[in-house]
């Protein structure tokens, strides 16, 4: 029978969409689930800030009664007034092997556009850049991480296919923890700190970072540091309160390393957490009823042997003077301490030389590259 298309319009629709996914990677060993919760918040307008200026619909594809795939179709208009763009976003998107189910929701996707004016359809993309974007095209034997999207080996050959060209891909790398900091590396972070008189600054408590507002100085700095980067659109203050309530709490400050000027301004941030992959896979998306033991174990008791880098921020205006070197002398002795034998850099654009450029005193190994497809309506 042909494929049916039908669009999300109730929670029940909204549950089979999670957890359709789930269902498709329960038994492959690469792939991590993310929790059923976050992914509701994500997904409603009324719990997701970004839905101040961004529209979307999800949709599911059925043949026989049974769902064979899924996709988001998403308008960023933010970012598209930011890039001078007409783009619709497709994101969450799985399916079956088989073309037809492919071409179906990506058909969908590019009708949903159309009908609202765009020229363009990209992805896949979340909503912003806080989501899990890119689809991977390399690295299928690798343990995934909760920041990124795992997807079957055939994906990538469906958008080919489908006539869709590069618009942009990320490279991840394994990061080996050194015994020791490299010398050179050690003798940049001085000499900086030195030239610019800086300052590495260490947070202690969490409802202080939050109530002093700390964190939120964070989250504005990732948006000067990130807005040239492909598709980025500067965080709200409603997301930066969203994304403040969600994280911090979570993160061991341990692993959380701010760099300074003398007058106290913030012009660095290091964020990292042990890796929850493994976690989340014993998880199966489910926080309750032993979920939370699973996560609670790998952040506290018996933390895994890999670290994620969840991201590096750099002021604009002190990029490329090497000021990197500060946060990794300070963070490198914490992830000796802890026990890690490498990092998840997770996704950095294969054109984004400053950032690449930060690992060239370490061991390291490409274990993996995503991609965004586009294509013209």
């Amino acid at each position: 029978m042909s494929v049916v298309i039908k669009k999300v319009s109730t929670k029940s629709d909204l549950k089979k969409f999670i957890r359709f996914n789930y269902e498709f990677y329960k038994d492959n060993p690469y792939s991590v689930p993310d929790l059923y919760s976050d992914m509701v918040d994500t997904l409603s307008r009324d719990k997701n800030a970004a839905f101040e200026f961004c529209e979307a619909d999800y949709f599911l594809a059925y043949r026989d009664g049974k769902i064979v795939g899924r996709v988001a179709a998403i308008i960023n208009h933010r970012a598209n007034e930011t890039w001078q763009k007409k783009t619709v976003r497709f994101g969450w998107i799985d399916f079956v092997d088989d073309a037809e189910v492919s071409d179906a929701l990506i058909d969908t996707v590019k009708a949903w556009g159309r009908e609202r004016g765009m020229q363009e359809i990209e992805g896949p993309l979340g909503f912003t850049d806080m989501d899990s974007e890119g689809m991977l095209i390399e690295g299928f034997d690798q343990l995934s991480t909760m920041a990124t999207i795992y997807n079957y080996p055939y994906y990538p050959e469906h958008m080919e296919r489908m006539g869709f060209e590069k618009s942009a891909d990320w490279v991840e790398m394994k990061i080996y923890i050194p015994d020791a900091i490299p010398e050179k590396h050690k003798r940049i972070s001085d000499i900086i700190q030195r030239k610019y008189n800086l300052r590495v600054r260490k947070l202690t408590d969490k409802k202080d970072v939050i109530k002093s507002g700390v964190a939120h100085d964070i989250f504005r700095l990732i948006n000067d540091a990130y807005a040239p980067l492909f598709g980025f659109s500067r965080m709200t203050e409603a997301q930066i309160d969203q994304y403040v309530n969600v994280y911090i709490p979570v993160l061991d400050l341990r692993m959380v390393t701010l760099v300074e000027t003398e007058e106290g301004e913030i012009v660095a941030v290091g964020i990292s957490m042990p890796s929850l992959s493994e976690a989340l896979q014993k998880a199966k998306g489910k926080f309750f009823p032993f979920g939370w033991y699973h996560l609670l174990k790998a952040l506290k008791w018996n933390r895994p042997k890999v670290l994620d880098l969840l991201l590096v921020a750099v002021r604009p205006d002190y990029q490329s003077k090497g000021v990197n070197a500060l946060l990794f002398t300070d963070l490198i002795p914490v992830y000796q301490e802890m026990g890690f034998e490498y990092a998840e850099s997770n996704p950095e654009l294969e054109d984004n030389g400053r950032v690449q450029n930060q690992w060239q005193y370490f061991k390291t190994e490409q274990h993996k590259r995503r991609r965004c497809f586009k294509q013209n309506l």
